[in-house]
């Protein structure tokens, strides 16, 4: 197949090398922030709002941990998810999730172990939804290697572990960069996930490996992936407000990135959130500079660990909010990016309390005005 008409995908990924890879935030931040840059080849393209997906492969320690605890060298034949012949100790490097721990993988290993298997009654009590509960408590914090440890014996054939554990899939993180200002490369920011539970330190699986086994000349297969549900207005001069917190902020480098490169005249308003100004505020030189230059109207941030009372960028939200209803009543886009379960929500309610204090209206007539906005396409979310 030719390069020209080339597509890359998840089940053909293209082999990327890491060109830029350093952490953002300071030594006394309580995260590890990277910003990450991979080179592309001149048929891949992408917008911004689009997503990288990156394929990473289980630590060396992790897979052999698990060999170990099933007793096998790794050499031992099996098929892949595909029916391709591979060997054990690449499958549990490239192919398996070994990482944190699942109810469906619970279930199947329950059904798989012999009788003989140590707690194998306990693991049968986790099965059907009635004990969703207790199975999501045992599974909390849990890795495939706990589950092999406490109740060993339960794997007779190494090709059971296509049944019981899920296939390796790719993380998918929000490119940070517009192709305009970066040809031949995609940006993303990527917070590393450490942490320790049940007697092991654990990572998480991709984050990990970008901030440990991916320095700069390390190759790794990437792919891109459209999000045509988060897109920058069309007309150049439609103002924007981007609501982005921690790593929540990447996309909307990208936006910023191509309106600048576009010269585009519509107003550009960014709220960013995190513990510490010091030591965590992303990407800080670049805000300054579009400030100077135009391309950023306004600056809004909320470092919630600076002072007593914790700040978040709902609170500057509300701060401001007789002028951000002006600016959506100006028909501006707004947009939020980031942590679902608490943030986007208190974001979406800080918007309908300043609708209805705008607009002078009951809760339901802001809920409808928001309604309106998300027919329009003019509330977008890229949340996780």
């Amino acid at each position: 197949m030719s390069t020209e008409t080339q597509t890359y995908s998840r089940n053909n990924p293209f082999v990327s090398t890491m060109l830029v890879n350093y952490v953002m935030t300071d030594k006394d931040s309580e995260k590890e922030t990277r910003h990450i840059e991979l080179a592309l080849e001149p048929s891949m393209h992408y917008t911004p709002g689009d997503a990288v997906g990156i394929l990473p492969t289980n630590r060396d320690g992790e897979v052999e941990s698990v060999l170990q605890a099933l007793g096998y060298t790794g050499t031992e034949q099996v098929l892949d998810f595909f029916k391709k012949p591979t060997d054990l100790r690449d499958a549990l490097t490239t192919k398996l999730h070994i990482g944190k721990l699942t109810r469906g993988s619970v279930n199947a290993y329950a059904k798989v172990a012999p009788e003989s298997t140590p707690g194998l009654d306990f693991l049968k009590s986790l099965a059907g939804q009635d004990n969703k509960s207790k199975a999501e408590e045992y599974v909390y914090g849990r890795e495939f290697i706990d589950l092999a440890m406490e109740h060993p014996g339960g794997i007779t054939d190494p090709q059971q572990l296509f049944t019981v554990l899920g296939r390796l899939t790719p993380r998918m993180y929000s490119i940070a960069s517009a192709q305009a200002k970066n040809p031949g490369t995609v940006h993303t920011t990527v917070r590393v996930v450490r942490y320790h539970s049940h007697s092991r330190d654990r990572q998480g699986l991709c984050s990990g490996h970008l901030g440990e086994r991916a320095d700069e000349g390390v190759t790794m297969p990437i792919f891109l992936h459209a999000n045509n549900n988060f897109r920058l207005p069309q007309d150049p001069a439609t103002p924007v407000i981007m609501v982005g917190p921690g790593t929540g902020i990447a996309p909307f480098r990208a936006f910023l990135q191509q309106r600048q490169a576009n010269g585009d005249r519509g107003k550009n308003w960014l709220f960013f959130g995190e513990q510490r100004r010091a030591s965590d505020f992303l990407y800080q030189k670049e805000w300054d500079g579009m400030l100077a230059d135009g391309t950023l109207t306004k600056l809004d941030t909320a470092f919630s660990r600076d002072q007593q009372k914790k700040i978040y960028v709902q609170d500057r939200m509300k701060e401001n909010s007789a002028e951000l209803f002006a600016w959506l009543e100006s028909g501006a886009y707004f947009y939020v990016c980031g942590d679902a379960s608490r943030m986007a929500k208190d974001v979406e309610q800080t918007l309908l309390d300043g609708i209805a204090n705008g607009k002078a209206c009951s809760p339901d007539a802001a809920q409808e005005y928001l309604n309106t906005m998300k027919k329009e396409k003019r509330y977008q979310l890229d949340v996780y």
